[in-house]
C-alpha cells in the first residue's frame, strides 16, 4: 500500500515538473529572469517611526511613480497626498512636520487605507488594506536609485534658464528675524548650510532639494513641457541621469573669485601666536586652473567660500576644527587636501602603473616641498596691497615650466634583453622604448603630471624607482640580488621584482597581456640544459 502512494507522489511531483518545463519554454526563460530580477528607481522605504522607536513592522516598500501614473488617471495631481505650504507642495505625507510616533501612524494608516478601500468598493485595481500585505518581510524590488548631483554643466543651464536670478535658488537665514532673504555676492553650494541629516533648522539636504527643485519643475512645467523631471525615476533613475544634456566646455562660474591666489598664513593668525610664526615659502595656487579641473567648489571649500587661511590658521582655530594650515594641506590620506588630491589622482590607470609601486619615502623624496613653496617670505612687499601678492604668483606660475617629454630619442634604447633569468625560458626581449613612448603619450595632455615630472628623466623613474633621473640608469640587478634577501624582506629578488613590476604595471594600467609565460618568454626547444 505504502509502495503504491509513494509511486503516485513521484508520479506527481514528474507532473508538476514537466507543467513547468512546458511553461518556460512557452513563456522563454527571459521573461521569468526579468520578473524575477526587478529593479525601480522611485522605491521610498517608509519606516520614519523608526525615529521615535524600533519598529514593530518590518517598513513598507513604496513605489512613489506608480502612485503618481495611478493619481493621474483619476485626474489627481501631487496634491491628494501632499499638503501645499505657500503655495508650495510640501514632500512629507499629509502633513509637514512629525509630531510623535502616534499622530505619523495613524496618518498613514487612516489615509493610506481609506484610499485603497474606496478603490476597492468602486472596483478598482487598488492597493492592499491589509497589514502583512504592505509591512513585508521581503521586499518584492531592489532600488535601482542613483543620487542626483548638480554639477558645472547642470547649474549653468539652471542659471541660464533663471536668466542669472541667482536668487532663485540661493538664500541665507536671518537667525534674528527667523527667515530666507537673498544675500547678493555670498551665494553658496546649498550643502553648506543643509546636511545629510538635519537635527532642527536648516532643513535636511533630500527635504531642501525635494521642496525646492520638485516645486520649482511643476511651475515650470506649464511653460516649458520640456522642463525638469517632478518623478522620481526622472532624476534618479540611471538611464535618465545618461540622457541629461552636458555642456562642455562649462562657461566660468563667475563669483568675483581670483583668478591666481596666493596661499599663505593668515596675518591675523601670527598676531596671535607670535611663537609660530611662518617659515615656509609661499605657495602660488592657479584658482582658475582648479576650478576647471573640478565639477563643484566644495572639493576644496568645504565648509565656506572663504579663503583656507581663514579658517586653517597656522596653530589651528576653533572654526577649522583645530586643523592648522600644515595639516589641512599636506595628509595623503584624504581627497581634501592638496597632497591627498594629487595622490588620487595618481590612481589613475595612466599613472598607476608607476605610482602604486612607489612607497611613502620615494614620493616625499620626489615631490619636494620646493615645487609648490615657490614665493620666499622675504619677497612679500609690506604695502598690504593684494595686487603686489598676485602679481607675485603670477609670475612664479609662468616660471612652472611643464615636461611632457623625455630624453631624445637616439637615448632611449630601442631593447633591453633580459637575460641573467634564461633557464627553462629564452631571454626576454623589452620593448623598450616603445615603453617609454606609451608612458610619455599617457601623460602628455595631464597638466599635474606636466609641473610634478620636472625632469626628462622623470618618467624613467617609474620603473627606476630608487634611482635618480638619468639618460642612463643602474640595472636592476645593482639592487636587487638572485635570490631572495632574508634580512631585508622588503627588497624582492630579482626575478620577483621583474615580475612584480611588468606584471603589477600592466594589472594597474588594464593592458590584459601577458595572460601566460610564453607571452614574454619564448620556451627553450633543448630543455636539458634546465638547471
Amino acid at each position: 500500500m505504502n509502495k503504491g502512494k509513494n509511486l503516485i507522489r513521484w508520479a506527481s511531483i514528474l507532473v508538476v515538473s514537466t507543467v513547468l518545463l512546458y511553461c518556460t519554454s512557452i513563456y522563454g526563460s527571459e521573461q521569468i529572469l526579468k520578473d524575477s530580477s526587478r529593479t525601480r528607481a522611485d522605491i521610498i522605504t517608509i519606516d520614519i517611526l523608526n525615529r521615535f522607536a524600533p519598529l514593530e513592522k518590518p517598513p513598507v516598500e513604496f513605489l512613489h511613480d506608480a502612485h503618481t501614473q495611478a493619481l493621474a488617471k483619476k485626474k489627481l495631481d501631487c496634491t491628494a497626498c501632499h499638503l501645499t505650504e505657500k503655495d508650495r507642495i510640501f514632500p512629507k505625507f499629509k502633513r509637514t512636520k512629525d509630531v510623535d510616533r502616534i499622530e505619523v501612524m495613524n496618518i498613514y494608516h487612516k489615509e493610506c487605507i481609506s484610499c485603497h478601500g474606496e478603490m476597492k468598493v468602486a472596483q478598482e485595481k487598488s492597493g492592499p488594506v491589509e497589514c502583512d500585505s504592505c509591512h513585508k518581510e521581503n521586499a518584492i524590488y531592489s532600488s535601482s536609485r542613483q543620487p542626483m548631483g548638480f554639477d558645472k554643466s547642470l547649474h549653468f543651464r539652471h542659471s541660464e534658464a533663471q536668466e542669472q536670478k541667482c536668487e532663485q535658488c540661493h538664500h541665507a537665514y536671518d537667525e534674528k528675524g527667523k527667515k530666507l532673504f537673498y544675500a547678493k555676492g555670498k551665494e553658496g553650494t546649498c550643502r553648506y548650510c543643509h546636511q545629510s541629516e538635519a537635527t532642527g533648522k536648516p532643513i535636511s539636504m533630500r527635504l531642501a532639494s525635494h521642496i525646492a527643485c520638485i516645486n520649482c519643475h511643476i511651475q515650470n512645467q506649464t511653460n516649458h513641457p520640456a522642463g525638469g523631471p517632478a518623478t522620481c525615476s526622472g532624476c534618479h533613475d540611471p538611464a535618465a541621469q545618461w540622457k541629461i544634456k552636458k555642456i562642455s566646455p562649462v562657461p566660468r562660474m563667475e563669483r568675483k573669485q581670483p583668478d591666481v591666489v596666493l596661499i599663505q598664513a593668515d596675518p591675523k593668525s601670527t598676531k596671535v601666536d607670535t611663537k609660530k610664526q611662518n617659515r615656509m615659502n609661499f605657495v602660488p595656487f592657479d584658482h582658475q586652473v582648479h576650478e576647471n579641473a573640478n565639477d563643484t567648489c566644495r572639493v576644496c571649500h568645504h565648509e565656506s567660500l572663504k579663503p583656507c587661511n581663514e579658517c586653517h590658521t597656522l596653530s589651528g582655530i576653533k572654526e577649522g576644527k583645530g586643523v592648522s594650515l600644515e595639516n589641512a594641506m599636506h595628509p595623503v590620506d584624504t581627497d581634501r587636501s592638496c597632497l591627498g588630491c594629487h595622490s588620487k589622482k595618481q590612481e589613475d590607470k595612466n599613472c598607476a602603473g608607476c605610482h602604486v609601486f612607489m612607497s611613502k619615502t620615494a614620493k616625499k623624496e620626489s615631490d619636494s616641498c620646493g615645487k609648490c613653496h615657490m614665493v620666499p617670505v622675504s619677497e612679500i612687499k609690506k604695502t598690504g596691497n593684494p595686487d603686489d601678492e598676485k602679481s607675485l604668483a603670477v609670475e612664479m606660475l609662468r616660471s612652472r615650466k611643464p615636461v611632457t617629454g623625455t630624453y631624445h630619442e637616439a637615448d632611449i634604447p630601442e631593447k633591453v634583453v633580459i637575460k641573467n633569468l634564461s633557464k627553462q625560458y629564452e631571454p626576454v626581449e623589452l620593448p623598450h622604448r616603445r615603453i617609454v613612448h606609451a608612458l610619455v603619450n599617457n601623460t602628455k595632455d595631464s597638466r599635474l603630471a606636466g609641473y610634478f615630472h620636472t625632469q626628462e628623466g622623470t618618467i624613467c623613474m617609474g620603473c627606476h624607482h630608487n634611482s635618480p633621473a638619468s639618460e642612463k640608469p643602474p640595472q636592476c640587478g645593482s639592487c636587487h640580488g638572485k635570490a631572495f634577501d632574508k634580512d631585508n624582506p622588503l627588497k624582492p629578488g630579482i626575478i620577483g621584482a621583474y615580475h612584480q613590476q611588468c606584471m603589477g604595471c600592466h594589472q594597474e594600467m588594464g593592458i590584459q597581456k601577458p595572460v601566460g609565460c610564453t607571452d614574454c618568454h619564448k620556451e627553450k626547444n633543448d630543455k636539458s640544459n634546465i638547471n
